[in-house]
């Protein structure tokens, strides 16, 4: 099932909601990525979802509720890092990566409470919180 119209536009109505709410690049990397997963991988599955999220993570981070371009291509935690077989949590689209400052202003922006006490690690969980908060809320709103 291919997640573009003839016209070569994203259908955003087959992405997850969280995409629906960010760029057109974004939304273009992950419908693009999903759809040859998909093709390779023979079908719909969870491989090919992951694949998708490992590209767009590649080059975005889960803000709040929805995703934004990163400051620094590349990948965002030790998994996306890693061999495929490596069994590593995820950082749930944050950028663990990134500078602390990076992250302590983005804990700003989401209004994590405690942020200028917290080292690195802690604010990545947090934001994976804040992150999904967000999510949440905006599926209520709709």
């Amino acid at each position: 099932m291919s997640r573009f119209t003839k016209d070569g536009k994203v259908k955003a109505e087959t992405l997850p909601s969280t995409l629906q709410r960010s760029d057109g690049k974004a939304q273009d990397t992950f419908a693009a990525t999903l759809d040859s997963a998909e093709e390779q991988y023979g079908g719909d599955g969870e491989r090919a979802r992951r694949t998708a999220f490992a590209s767009l993570k590649h080059g975005f981070e889960k803000v709040g509720d929805h995703w934004e371009p990163k400051e620094a291509k590349g990948p965002s935690d030790e998994q996306a890092a890693g061999d495929r077989a490596d069994a590593r949590p995820t950082a749930g689209g944050a950028d663990a990566n990134s500078s602390k400052q990076h992250l302590y202003d983005l804990a700003k922006k989401l209004d994590v409470p405690g942020r200028s006490r917290m080292s690195k690690a802690e604010l990545v969980t947090e934001l994976q919180k804040a992150n999904d908060r967000e999510t949440r809320k905006a599926r209520e709103a709709r």
